[in-house]
């Protein structure tokens, strides 16, 4: 089967189960299940948090309330799991910042800019601020509702070749997933942009229908990718953060005082994880480099502004469409 195909399928009985689905939070014996759906793996600091939730919820409602987690895209993958969160196929979902872009939110998008945030201090100052507050509470107009958000680290560049210089992009196929940002930085670059859904990533590489891709080095590494990609370059480019969302028909459903609870077992659990986010890309890129697998690059600082240099027209290119009040708000808070 092809991925085309794949894909097709998967839509095709996302719609059915819409359709017949009943909703599984609401059961007989007062009892309460969370459908929540992630497209990495367990050992991430995604995936890690969200099983800390399910603990977190377990505990502090004597089991009266369960979350089931299906991580690695086994329940939904990238391609249509913001459509089954919006239908009610499942409760809950931690999507990438990018996801919201394409259903209606395109001030998200600014979190994808390339070398907008040295820091991952300068990323809390926006998501744990006022104005990340603010977006949050804009995805109501979707009938999404928006929890907090989630680190999983900066992004670097993996391809069968050092990408240490602009010139070194071109030609090549870039997997990434649906982001306008992101796509606009790979042709600007010179390299093809490939839309695909994270879980088909690592047979695309194998495949050779795309060359490269980029992620968190804990992606890289739980998902094998050094195993089809001979070099990882370390460019920082981007930042890779995720917000934790609820269908608004669920969220309404629970009483207040349980809205209450998942509400600080979730924020207890996304302090959590972003606390240990860079600890779990550390022990990736030591298992990196130990595999011997993958040729690791380091970029020298005058590489680093190079690159930089040479994306600065995303920025430009893509400023109407965030939305240049959002963008100077964010340049305001971080000087």
């Amino acid at each position: 089967m092809s991925l085309a195909d794949s894909r097709l399928d998967r839509r095709r009985c996302l719609q059915a189960l819409a359709l017949a689905a009943v909703p599984a939070w609401a059961q007989q014996d007062g009892s309460i299940t969370i459908r929540l759906s992630h497209v990495v793996a367990r050992q991430t600091p995604k995936g890690l948090a969200l099983e800390r939730f399910r603990d977190n919820v377990a505990r502090a409602s004597g089991g009266r309330i369960r979350v089931q987690v299906y991580p690695n895209s086994l329940l939904y993958g990238d391609a249509d799991e913001m459509q089954a969160l919006q239908l009610g196929a499942v409760d809950m979902l931690a999507p990438s910042l990018s996801k919201f872009g394409p259903v209606g939110f395109p001030e998200f998008e600014l979190f994808d800019l390339p070398f907008l945030f040295a820091t991952a201090q300068q990323v809390h100052r926006i998501t744990q601020g006022a104005l990340g507050r603010e977006l949050l509470a804009g995805l109501s107009r979707q009938g999404l509702v928006g929890l907090g958000y989630l680190d999983n680290g900066f992004k670097h560049m993996s391809a069968n070749r050092a990408l240490l210089a602009p010139q070194d992009f071109i030609g090549l196929r870039m997997r990434i997933q649906a982001s306008r940002v992101i796509a606009h930085q790979m042709r600007v670059l010179g390299a093809h942009p490939v839309v695909l859904s994270f879980g088909e990533a690592y047979r695309a590489l194998a495949l050779d229908v795309v060359d490269g891709t980029e992620n968190p080095i804990s992606n890289f590494w739980t998902q094998r990718m050094h195993e089809v990609q001979i070099d990882l370059s370390l460019t920082g480019h981007g930042w890779l953060g995720y917000a934790v969302v609820a269908n608004q028909r669920f969220w309404r459903f629970l009483a207040s005082t349980d809205r209450a609870l998942v509400a600080r077992a979730l924020d207890e659990a996304l302090q959590w994880g972003n606390a240990i986010a860079q600890r779990e890309n550390d022990a990736a890129l030591a298992a990196l480099h130990a595999s011997g697998a993958t040729r690791i690059h380091d970029l020298s600082r005058a590489q680093r502004q190079r690159l930089q240099q040479a994306l600065r027209p995303v920025h430009q290119g893509l400023v109407q469409r965030i939305g240049a009040a959002w963008l100077q708000r964010v340049q305001a808070q971080l000087g």
